[in-house]
């Protein structure tokens, strides 16, 4: 039997290929390690570095950035917290977001800012400006900044009462008007509605806003329309004494109004059309003009007499005129003023001056003064003096005795 001589060579070859690993595995083992990369972004410029650099403030300087007053960085797309913040984040990207410069603007002015803010919520914010429901923000807060010179608007809400509906709601408004804050707060005006104050006026200072509902209908309604009244002269019918002659009748009509409603009270009506259905119908009154001469005796005296009326009697005096202080026995007729002169209203004494009279309880009288308060109704005023004065004020018939003047006045009231 032959023996092998190949297996030496091949324990050889196997020892040097474990060899060779072992110098590969410690040659890999002795190399340095690669250093974390680093990127950074400064507008269109990238800046890339290896570095085993943690602290913010050296890894800017690394890549020679200089910072100004506004700008900040972003790490790994947010803010960093300090310059001294140490990054332990890999891999890294910083981003330079430089300040721009704009103008806030607002109610109490504009000014010029400077932010690296990315939106204009956070400009504002920077600003020391904390948004709240309702505030009005032009462009929107999430709106980004451009990198170019802006314009950032801003209003402030305003708390508001707004009473309407039998109900106040508290709310919070930056628009420009009332009518705007209304449709905001979701209480708008609709139709004939208007607010206090009005729609198209500024907000108010105290914060007061009144909305006043309004609402109209149309109603028809029926009006009497009141008959007029003539008198006319008869001489068939006694004096004194008056005979219809045609009754009279009421028209009527139809009106057309618009009723106005505020808050559910009605506040007006205005007549839009009236419309005539019935005309009214004149009455037509005879007044008597035919004189009778009559016979009477009264308190024992026969009198003979042309007209008796029922009139209102007062009295006076020379003492008691109606003037406090002021005495005087004159009268219009120049007759001097004691009983038996009698005052009637300034159109009766001019027809029936020094016409004789009999008054029951008085006695016989003529008509000679003017008695300037009697008015309203027929009214004879009783002369005295003042040793015989006596207060009169009750009704008596009074009696106008014969001759009968040339002049009667057929209608006494």
């Amino acid at each position: 039997m032959t023996k092998s001589v190949c297996k030496p060579a091949a324990a050889h070859r196997a020892l040097y290929r474990l060899m060779v690993v072992f110098a590969l595995l410690l040659l890999i083992a002795c190399q340095p390690a690669s250093l974390p990369v680093v990127t950074v972004l400064d507008g269109e410029q990238v800046i890339t570095l290896q570095t085993d650099e943690r602290l913010l403030s050296a890894l800017l300087i690394q890549a020679g950035i200089t910072l100004n007053l506004h700008d900040n960085v972003l790490v790994n797309g947010k803010p960093a917290a300090s310059l001294d913040q140490r990054i332990e984040e890999t891999p890294l990207t910083l981003q330079i977001r430089r300040a721009v410069t704009g103008t806030l603007v607002m109610p109490q002015g504009k000014r010029q800012i400077q932010t690296s803010a990315l939106t204009a919520g956070e400009a504002l914010r920077l600003e020391g400006i904390q948004l709240t429901a309702g505030d009005r923000v032009d462009p929107p807060p999430a709106s980004p900044i451009a990198n170019q010179p802006f314009t950032l608007y801003y209003t402030p809400a305003q708390p508001l009462s707004i009473t309407a509906d039998g109900q106040t709601v508290q709310t919070a408004s930056s628009m420009r008007t009332v009518g705007e804050a209304l449709a905001e707060a979701g209480i708008p005006l609709i139709g004939l509605d208007y607010s206090l104050p009005s729609e198209n006026e500024a907000l108010p200072s105290d914060g007061q806003i009144r909305v006043v509902r309004v609402s109209e209908k149309i109603v028809l309604t029926q009006k009497s329309i009141p008959f007029e009244s003539e008198l006319v002269a008869s001489a068939d019918v006694p004096l004194d004494q008056t005979q219809i002659l045609a009754p009279g009748e009421n028209g009527l009509s139809v009106q057309r109004l618009r009723v106005r409603y505020e808050d559910g009270v009605e506040v007006s009506r205005v007549l839009e059309e009236e419309t005539l259905v019935r005309p009214p119908k004149k009455r037509t009154l005879a007044y008597g003009t035919k004189v009778e001469i009559k016979t009477a005796v009264v308190d024992g005296v026969t009198i003979e007499y042309w007209r008796a009326v029922q009139m209102y009697a007062t009295s006076y005096s020379p003492c008691r005129l109606g003037v406090p202080g002021l005495c005087s026995k004159a009268t219009s007729s120049g007759k001097t003023l004691q009983k038996g002169v009698v005052a009637l209203r300034t159109d009766l004494y001019l027809a029936l001056r020094g016409q004789p009279l009999y008054i029951p309880g008085y006695g016989f009288a003529t008509v000679e003064d003017v008695c300037g308060g009697c008015v309203g109704k027929p009214w004879i005023d009783l002369g005295f003096s003042d040793d015989d004065f006596q207060p009169w004020h009750n009704w008596v018939t009074v009696y106008f005795l014969t001759p009968v003047p040339a002049v009667i006045p057929y209608v006494l009231e």
